[in-house]
């Protein structure tokens, strides 16, 4: 887990609006979990007490079961905006699916076309997923409306979506016309073994 984006992930949260511990891992869970960032409630509750610590954001309400409501302060904008806008650091790649479309061509076409159909199919559900993230934060009133929090980022992954969408149908165009050029084209005549070809005749 990187703790530097933890931080500044539950610090872009919270200036959303305050939120419990609780809050924070469920909006995680609705919004960030499965496109952008993985957070654990074990990783949670330990960045927020270093957070608070740090000045960065403060505790507004204690209730139950030790129950604390945290909101952010002047000093965590501050730090949250810097970290936007500073450059992002450069990253390793390792993205299995992306490697699995790059070696294709070890597949033979029917199974080539099945992976990408598979591709279509999860591209096809996440835009389902997000369009319905969507539908339903425009139907919320925010005092930010459509820049509420996450909203543009919902629609960076619909895009993403309709990018992936295209490529497949690409794709299957692409192994239908070489199937077709295979199918079409001559077979090749069935050499002799080596030292056969002086017998013949």
């Amino acid at each position: 887990m990187n703790t530097v984006s933890l931080r500044h992930a539950l610090l872009g949260l919270l200036e959303d609006g305050p939120a419990s511990g609780y809050d924070l891992t469920a909006r995680f869970e609705r919004s960030l979990q499965k496109y952008a960032w993985t957070a654990r409630q074990s990783h949670v509750y330990p960045e927020l007490k270093r957070l608070a610590d740090s000045g960065l954001i403060t505790v507004t309400e204690e209730g139950a079961r030790g129950r604390r409501t945290y909101a952010i302060t002047d000093a965590g904008r501050e730090e949250l905006r810097d970290w936007l806008l500073s450059p992002p650091r450069p990253r390793a790649v390792r993205d299995e699916r992306v490697l699995r479309l790059t070696l294709l061509s070890a597949l033979d076409i029917p199974q080539a076309r099945e992976l990408v159909r598979r591709h279509l199919e999860e591209a096809d559900q996440h835009a389902a997923e997000l369009r319905a993230f969507a539908d339903a934060a425009d139907t919320e009133t925010h005092p930010r409306g459509r820049l509420r929090f996450g909203r543009l980022a919902i629609e960076y992954g619909i895009h993403q979506c309709q990018a992936q969408q295209r490529w497949a149908h690409w794709a299957l165009e692409q192994l239908d016309q070489a199937e077709a050029a295979a199918s079409t084209s001559p077979s090749q005549p069935e050499r002799a073994p080596a030292g056969q070809e002086h017998q013949r005749g």
